[in-house]
């Protein structure tokens, strides 16, 4: 395999402070830079993991044609962000999760994962070498961390790879819909495609599980929509997630008390912020968490719903849209199987339907997400060191910052 041709030893010579080389008095946008470097492993089967190098040139990777990351999608990758916090440190938000779950979805894929002190030892590596870019405090940007796995060595057959790559780069941004909490989005849930089936991939970050929405996603925008929203595949009658991050919600009872409410369901990603917002919600405000099926008949009910992720951190959603199909018949192109023509037409032995329609159900959501607003609120001043008593939660790594 190819070494990179420029690796770094020592972070001491990069400044603390935000790089003058971006403007962050203006919005950044969720969108790659390059950045100074990245830290690479690499795994093979004769030798374990290596030490790892931080790479400054180039940010590409070199593999064999024949890879199965290329051929049969052994890829897999987490995120997560690094904050410049109120007393001048820099942390990451809660990365021991990540790293249990990238070994999750390596599992599901059987490519070799690394251990968490490995995975955490790398995050400190790159993290201490970009930190000119991290945004600054008071900003509303964050520096955003993607690692992820790969399998480099080459299969013909359907065999996992021999040798496998573990990279995280690192990227400054904003929020990923500019909005924020003052700007609903509007949802719509396709008929014509099912994220993740029961006993599936759809509770880890294979990458198989997020090119496949990428045209739904596309046509959604076309319609107006900002996000797609999906039931599951089963019954399509219980809500999953979002395609880009979980669903939550939120019901007042008559005593007032508050109930965040999020699907239960091996088909959906365990969300780190998720978790973490009804962690907090509870914990902070005194809120009920339900983790339950959610039956599509019930959202009506809710007073706030929101998309909730590391990309997103919290997004209102103002109206969820739902395509109904009413079938139609099914109708063969050709009535052939060989008898009349004497051979068989693969082509002409298909079906087409007919007489289909397709209905939409429209929920909308009125009233302003003022509880929601309040939790995003706490989760934000927490990730900033604002929040009294945030050290509390443990969830600032490292504690003594970087």
């Amino acid at each position: 395999m190819a070494r990179e041709d420029s690796v770094l030893t020592s972070s001491a010579a990069h400044s603390r402070d935000p790089t003058h080389d971006i403007d962050w008095s203006v919005p950044i946008g969720f969108k790659y830079r390059h950045p100074r470097s990245h830290v690479k492993y690499t795994w093979r089967k004769d030798a374990g993991w290596d030490a790892g190098i931080l790479v400054t040139s180039p940010h590409t990777v070199t593999m064999d044609i024949a890879a199965t990351a290329l051929h049969y999608g052994q890829t897999c990758f987490e995120g997560l962000k690094a904050f410049r916090m109120k007393d001048g440190k820099i942390r990451i938000f809660r990365p021991e999760l990540n790293a249990l779950r990238l070994q999750a979805s390596c599992r599901a894929c059987m490519m070799e994962a690394p251990s968490v002190d490995t995975f955490l030892e790398a995050l400190r590596r790159v993290v201490e070498d970009n930190l000119d870019y991290v945004p600054p405090q008071g900003s509303t940007g964050s520096m955003y961390i993607r690692p992820f796995v790969i399998g480099t060595g080459p299969q013909l057959g359907l065999s996992p790879a021999l040798e496998f790559q573990f990279i995280i780069l690192v990227n400054p941004v904003g929020p990923y819909y500019a909005g924020g909490m003052g700007s609903p989005v509007k949802a719509i849930i396709a008929h014509s495609l099912d994220r993740a089936a029961p006993h599936g991939t759809g509770s880890t970050k294979v990458g198989g599980n997020y090119a496949p929405v990428f045209a739904s996603t596309a046509a959604a925008s076309a319609k107006g929509f900002t996000v797609n929203l999906f039931l599951d595949a089963q019954t399509n009658s219980k809500v999953e997630e979002f395609a880009t991050s979980n669903f939550a919600a939120c019901k007042r009872r008559p005593d007032g008390t508050v109930v965040y409410v999020t699907p239960r369901s091996e088909s959906i990603l365990k969300g780190v912020t998720n978790r973490s917002c009804a962690e907090l919600a509870s914990r902070q405000f005194g809120w009920l968490v339900e983790r339950r099926d959610i039956p599509w008949e019930e959202v009506k009910e809710f007073d706030e719903v929101v998309a909730t992720g590391t990309a997103v951190t919290m997004t209102p959603i103002g109206e969820i849209h739902r395509e109904v199909k009413r079938p139609g018949k099914k109708v063969k192109v050709t009535d052939d199987s060989g008898a009349l023509t004497g051979y068989y037409d693969w082509d002409k032995d298909e079906e087409v339907e007919v007489g289909a329609s397709v209905n939409v159900e429209v929920i909308k959501f009125e009233q302003e997400p003022t509880e929601f607003r309040k939790l995003y609120n706490a989760v934000v001043d927490l990730q900033k060191g604002e929040l009294p008593g945030w050290e509390k939660y443990g969830w600032m790594w490292p504690a003594d910052g970087l």
